[in-house]
């Protein structure tokens, strides 16, 4: 029986970036924007507050893009601080480059297993599917699925009794199924 596991965000992710005043490299998103208007041309940044000293930094959404450009419903979310436009815009992988930005999912996701009654049988398949792409350890999410420390699922990958057709080390944000063998 196929059991399915679901790695869903629990919070917005910090912003890996260094502060220009204290050095720390985390920020986290504020859910506001700022909107700036040159006569029809608009700039737009997403606001971001140091975990250290609270010092304001802007993340670049548009730049000097055209009023009529943009779609109505998208300046609205814009000027109500819409928290999942905020979301989106911080999964936006073209977002980030522009602005030397990484996001930091330490904390910021949960494991939904279903429950733990398959645990005790000899052969589980499991199947694990991201609601986001939250880039994270298999290794992390079995032991974290399993009850097991981090060594004993390596331990079982070095001795095939888990196994995938994706490759368990490094870090992956997609949907991947395992199987486990006791």
């Amino acid at each position: 029986m196929l059991n399915s596991w679901v790695v869903m965000p629990a919070c917005l992710p910090l912003v890996r970036r260094r502060c220009t005043t204290c050095a720390s490299e985390r920020f986290r998103a504020s859910g506001r924007f700022r909107v700036n208007a040159h006569h029809k041309l608009l700039d737009v940044w997403l606001l971001v507050l140091c975990t250290s000293c609270g010092q304001t930094a802007k993340l670049t959404v548009l730049e000097r893009r055209n009023v009529r450009s943009l779609r109505p419903e998208l300046l609205d979310r814009l000027h109500a601080n819409d928290p999942a436009l905020t979301a989106e815009l911080l999964r936006d992988p073209v977002m980030l480059r522009r602005n030397r930005a990484a996001l930091d999912w330490d904390g910021a996701w949960r494991l939904d297993t279903g429950g733990s009654d398959h645990l005790d049988r000899e052969v589980i398949d499991i199947a694990v599917r991201f609601a986001a792409p939250i880039p994270l350890r298999p290794v992390r999410l079995i032991a974290e699925g399993c009850g097991l420390s981090r060594a004993e699922v390596e331990r079982l990958l070095a001795e095939g009794k888990l196994v995938s057709a994706v490759r368990l080390s490094g870090k992956l944000s997609g949907d991947f199924s395992f199987t486990l063998k006791r």
